[in-house]
């Protein structure tokens, strides 16, 4: 286990829905001190209402400057210009993040200093390595950056290579993502997702009160929650409410794209995003869980981190064939068109008694996030030595050729 160390995490969104990255780090914090930055250079924003409100909400983290949200977590906003494309403005950018993030570290404790590590989910802050004197940079790779819409592909895919060259190691969550980064890096690894088993087997019997927005909706219940963009299959979807009437389909989350024709339907539920808090109990309002998304480029690097909590909970899902959803058939039922989902939608509903549920979720007890940090602790702990061994070996080299 990973212990004494200050980790800078350079991430996003420190207060949207949990991510990976939020649970792995509030497990390290633990045990250590997180400077979490956030950061959003990556992506080139804009003239959207969400992203006007979001850089409205930005400026006003900058403002407030950096703040502890925890006993070992310290958020910090830092002020650049975002999608800088210019040679100058992206030195400025760099500048001031490394300065601001110096300026974090020097007002630290002494106590609660110790050796510094630099972990990265952002793929285009190559710049950031060795500014710290760190004893360890890490780029935690959950996404294929250059298959997102909003993003320049090509400059993307060069800063994610930069980056690469200059990391310690590679982190990787799906097995396609780790099939293209460990073609450049050779300390690459698969690490997939965990899940916060108990907070969501409390679903498991279906003993949690049911939220008000859904407990008078017709049974079954067909339920999606997260982020609903680009990714997000809109006809699929649309077309198997129209198929099944009789079946409610609740959507939880923000939606970023247009979806004026699935909203038309009287049997589908568009009820925006709720607290992650909330979400177990929307899991036993469900009778089925469903993961539509699009089959392309950038979600056969997908592990949806909401797969795995939907089992936790004990629901069956009904899913189209992403890669990482194929291991944990039949529990997880996959179609590729309208008619084959309706179909698989049906059979769901066939397994959804209690004992099923309550195996799913067991199922679940040994991917906790706990046990994700604890590999990664393994993964650090096995560089750190043969960095110390490589430097002890350096040592007696350098004697041999001065006594020689």
């Amino acid at each position: 286990m990973i212990n004494g160390r200050t980790i800078i995490c350079i991430a996003n969104c420190w207060d949207y829905d949990p991510t990976s990255k939020h649970q792995v780090m509030k497990v390290l914090a633990r045990r250590n001190q997180i400077i979490w930055v956030n950061y959003r250079g990556s992506r080139r924003p804009q003239a959207s209402v969400a992203d006007v409100t979001a850089a409205v909400s930005t400026l006003r983290a900058v403002v407030c400057g950096a703040r502890r949200v925890s006993d070992s977590i310290i958020q910090v906003t830092p002020l650049v210009i975002p999608g800088a494309q210019c040679r100058g403005l992206r030195a400025l950018n760099e500048h001031l993040l490394v300065a601001q993030i110096r300026r974090v570290l020097a007002r630290l404790p002494a106590a609660a200093g110790g050796p510094v590590q630099l972990w990265t989910f952002a793929p285009d802050v190559s710049f950031l390595a060795g500014r710290f004197d760190e004893e360890c940079l890490l780029y935690y790779c959950v996404d294929e950056y250059t298959a997102f819409e909003d993003f320049d592909d090509r400059a993307v895919g060069a800063a994610e290579r930069r980056l690469i060259e200059q990391a310690d190691l590679v982190v990787t969550t799906s097995a396609a993502l780790y099939e293209s980064k460990q073609r450049l890096h050779p300390r690459t690894f698969l690490v997939r997702h965990g899940v916060e088993v108990d907070h969501f087997a409390a679903a498991a019997n279906r003993e949690l009160p049911l939220p008000r927005d859904v407990a008078d909706l017709p049974r079954p219940l067909f339920g999606f929650f997260g982020l609903i963009h680009h990714w997000f299959d809109l006809d699929l979807l649309a077309a198997v409410a129209r198929a099944r009437p009789a079946y409610s389909f609740v959507l939880l989350g923000d939606c970023l794209v247009h979806a004026g024709d699935l909203t038309a339907l009287p049997n589908v539920h568009l009820l925006g995003r709720r607290d992650y808090q909330d979400l177990p109990a929307y899991c036993s309002a469900f009778d089925v869980a469903l993961l539509p998304f699009r089959i392309n480029e950038m979600t056969r690097n997908i592990n949806p981190i909401k797969l795995r909590e939907y089992l936790a909970a004990g629901l069956p899902v009904v899913s189209t064939p992403l890669p990482e959803v194929l291991a944990y058939e039949p529990d997880v039922l996959t179609a590729e068109d309208g008619d084959s989902f309706c179909r698989q939608c049906d059979r769901a509903l066939t397994v959804n008694d209690g004992q099923a549920r309550r195996r799913r979720s067991t199922r679940l007890a040994g991917e906790s996030w706990e046990a994700v940090v604890e590999r990664l602790g393994e993964i650090v702990g096995s560089f750190a030595k043969s960095k110390s061994q490589t430097v002890e070996q350096s040592k007696k080299c350098g004697l041999g050729v001065l006594t020689g």
